[in-house]
């Protein structure tokens, strides 16, 4: 099968997280995308694992490589006249131009969406930010940490009663905001398709931060109450808590209808005398008397491993999972049939494994094995594509 997007031509103006991931996605369906980098780099592409705190010497930044795989490198000083002027010829033969620049920055620039698109009416815009387009914060910096996170009460929500706040681990809405972009400019490519016209798509880690905690946004809107923070000890439904193992590790009941699975759990814990007792028999009965059976499930699981729990629960129809850590996960053999993981080729780190894209095609394989460009790797021949002489693409990557 023809990769889906093939013929499509992106020019992705981004750093770090969000935008590229969305640049990586398009480019594992096929699209050629050219990521516009400062000459010296952005500071992602240095992030190897010793600077996060892992005793490794692997040379290139992992999360680097997986969000810019299958993309060519075009590093231009676009503060020059000369590389300005050479980066529009390279977006007047774009389908798509994708960016994380703060509204102010694209104007002084000439690389906004109502600049390009005067010229370019099938062009679609698709930009990513920290709080959207509009209102006072339009050009405040941002990471997923302040507007996804923090911002949005995602924070202060996902931590159990009395407990201090949880960091959030890098790029987890940034990832959740890629998939969105992406959703936008297919959509959009599709309009373009059927109407010639372009669309500006604008997608922000705010808004991200309050979709993917819909549930409990929904909820708060309706109340104008703050959802409960989570209390292990005396859980709303104690068939769905988390509970401690003989060995120190963590079981994971997740049994949301609990009248379903009542009756098969206390079975598999071997606590019929629990299954008797009045108190326990419905779900309103197991909320009000939640701290004393929340308690004698903890001392039963307490009394083996996580293994052991695991080995023995396996023939039971109930629904629960160890916490495990993320080298165990990525070791998981469930991970690896259900196609998370993917090899990546690099020119100087030799191969690696890398987290595959988040779906499967039957008729296309997304998966590629191309690395990360080198900085500026397809400069010469990128600005050559796009009709510069090559007097014009030594003054366009000329030091300022």
């Amino acid at each position: 099968m023809t990769a889906p997007l093939a013929g499509i031509r992106v020019v992705e103006i981004a750093s770090f997280v969000a935008a590229p991931a969305g640049g990586a996605l398009l480019a594992d369906l096929g699209a050629e995308v050219v990521k516009v980098e400062v000459p010296r780099g952005e500071v992602y592409r240095y992030s190897t694992p010793r600077t996060g705190g892992y005793k490794s010497d692997f040379s290139e930044a992992p999360h680097f490589q997986m969000d810019n795989r299958g993309k060519r490198s075009l590093a231009l000083d676009i503060t020059r006249e000369a590389a300005r002027d050479a980066l529009m010829r390279v977006i007047d033969a774009a389908d798509v131009v994708l960016t994380n620049m703060l509204p102010h920055r694209q104007k002084k620039y000439g690389i906004d969406a109502e600049s390009l698109r005067a010229e370019r009416p099938a062009l679609i815009f698709a930009s990513m930010s920290g709080y959207g387009p509009l209102g006072e914060e339009a050009n405040q910096p941002a990471f997923d940490y302040t507007a996804y996170w923090a911002r949005t009460g995602f924070m202060d929500a996902m931590r159990d009663e009395g407990v201090p706040p949880s960091f959030l681990r890098p790029g987890v809405g940034d990832h959740a905001a890629a998939l969105a972009l992406v959703t936008g400019i297919l959509s959009a490519l599709r309009v373009r398709d059927q109407t010639g016209e372009g669309q500006v798509i604008d997608v922000n880690l705010m808004h991200i931060g309050f979709y993917i905690q819909g549930n409990d946004a929904s909820n708060t809107l309706v109340t104008g109450q703050s959802p409960p923070n989570h209390d292990r000890a005396r859980p709303r439904n104690p068939l769905w808590n988390h509970y401690q193992t003989k060995d120190g590790r963590w079981l994971f009941l997740v049994m949301i209808e609990s009248g379903r699975y009542w009756p098969e759990l206390c079975r598999a814990l071997d606590l019929d005398e629990v299954l008797a007792d009045e108190r326990f028999e419905g779900p309103i009965e197991r909320y009000r008397n939640s701290e004393a059976l929340t308690a004698r499930l903890a001392t039963r699981i307490a009394e083996r491993t996580l293994a052991e729990w695991e080995e023995h629960l396996a023939g039971y129809t109930i629904i629960c999972a160890p916490m495990q850590t993320l080298a165990e996960a990525i070791s998981d053999p469930q991970a690896r049939e259900a196609g998370v993981l993917q090899t990546t080729e690099h020119p100087t780190a030799g191969e690696f494994q890398s987290v595959a894209p988040p779906l499967r095609m039957s008729g296309f394989e997304l998966r590629s094995r191309r690395p990360a460009p080198g900085l500026g790797a397809d400069s010469k021949q990128v600005l050559a594509e796009a009709g510069l002489s090559p007097e014009e693409i030594e003054k366009a990557l000329a030091a300022g």
